[in-house]
């Protein structure tokens, strides 16, 4: 007879893959660009789960190396709380990479937006 295998182990290793293929993705988003959370998650192989890409980027805002700045909403704005200081930062870390935003805080997709080399969605 088998042993029953822990059905919470292979959910970890998902979880785990699934965060490191959206930090890849981040990772690659180059300096004065921007992705939407939903094209990160579509080259992450992860379609239709942008709302993963934020929880995952929220619990990952501390480490340094992950350019977090770089991923916006679909609108094309900073989904963070306005006047909040992690907005502030965000929208600092962008101009500082020569990004402009537009009347009303937006971001130019066309201009600004990240093309990953595959037919992934601009936008969510």
């Amino acid at each position: 007879m088998s042993r029953p295998q822990p059905a919470a182990a292979p959910i970890r290793v998902e979880a785990d893959i699934a965060r490191a293929a959206i930090l890849a993705v981040i990772a690659r988003i180059p300096p004065g660009h921007v992705a939407s959370y939903g094209q990160v998650a579509w080259a992450a192989g992860l379609p239709g789960r942008a709302r993963l890409v934020g929880r995952i980027l929220a619990s990952n805002l501390e480490a340094e190396q992950t350019p977090w700045h770089r991923v916006i909403n679909a609108k094309g704005e900073i989904a963070l709380p306005k006047f909040s200081p992690i907005h502030r930062e965000q929208k600092a870390r962008l101009r500082a990479e020569g990004v402009v935003f537009e009347r009303g805080g937006r971001i130019s997709l066309r201009r600004y937006g990240w093309q990953t080399g595959d037919s992934s969605p601009l936008l969510d």
